[in-house]
């Protein structure tokens, strides 16, 4: 049924009496299985965003609604994946990916057939009794993908998965990203500050703009199908990666540019 983002608003009450609209009368429609990018300037409210669709935060307006159902608090139909992989350094590989269905109570035997599974489809299958700390950076974000899926959820959060990670290793992992989207079938939100990789990733892209934060364009893209099963470096030579680019990048800098003058002449 899809996920329906509603004139959603979210205003932050400071303690000296002053308010920040972080969000103002957002709405979006995804269907099921829609891949959507958001960029936009520090302060436009990409992570409050996504905050509100997993549950974490309650909009002081609107309202989201998945497959049917208001979204009030944190669900395993919603999983997230943040910039660091937020795992148990205490646990081995195996058993970070496996915690979810281990807390619905999944017979061992099931859980360890996803578990495999999962690693296998990540490339992890050597690793999975490694701890944690053992591991490189984009191997931790491998696990921490697995682990979002293992609790089989409709709609995964993506908030900037791979801005902590080396150039080579982020473009084998926005690779990953697509084989995954493309596999499971589920409906994805990222969250990046890279404007190559919301081309690379989005079927659909979202320019926010700050204060308050706002849907200032969307743009459907054809490069996230093509680049499933294709050269990343390929993509980006395509007709129209590169204009549209060079005018987002224009449209992003623009607002920065703004935002600081606002800071002087408040200053």
């Amino acid at each position: 049924m899809g996920l329906s983002i509603e004139k959603l608003s979210m205003r932050f009450d400071l303690p000296n009496g002053t308010a920040v609209q972080a969000l103002k009368d957002v709405s979006l429609e995804l269907k099921d299985g829609e891949l959507m990018s958001v960029l936009g300037p520090s302060g436009c409210g990409k992570t409050t965003l996504l905050n509100i669709v997993a549950g974490f935060l309650a909009p002081t307006e609107g309202e989201v609604i998945l497959n049917g159902h208001q979204v009030t608090g944190p669900d395993p139909e919603r999983g997230m994946v943040f910039q660091k992989g937020a795992l148990f350094e205490w646990m081995n590989v195996r058993s970070n990916v496996d915690f979810g269905p281990r807390m619905k109570g999944m017979p061992k035997a099931e859980r360890d057939g996803i578990t495999d599974h999962l690693l296998e489809i990540v490339g992890l299958q050597d690793f999975k009794e490694k701890a944690v700390y053992e591991l490189s950076g984009g191997m931790q974000q491998r696990v921490a993908l697995a682990r979002c899926l293992a609790n089989e959820p409709d709609v995964i959060l993506m908030d900037e998965p791979l801005g902590a990670l080396d150039a080579l290793t982020r473009e084998k992992m926005q690779g990953l990203v697509l084989k995954l989207w493309k596999e499971t079938g589920k409906t994805v939100i990222l969250i990046t500050h890279s404007v190559e990789e919301a081309l690379l990733l989005g079927e659909r892209l979202i320019v926010m703009a700050p204060r308050p934060g706002r849907i200032h364009k969307e743009y459907t893209l054809p490069f996230a199908d093509s680049a499933v099963n294709a050269d990343l470096r390929e993509i980006k030579k395509e007709d129209g990666f590169a204009d549209t680019r060079d005018e987002i990048l224009s449209m992003i800098w623009e607002m920065e540019e703004e935002i600081m003058g606002r800071a002087e002449g408040s200053a």
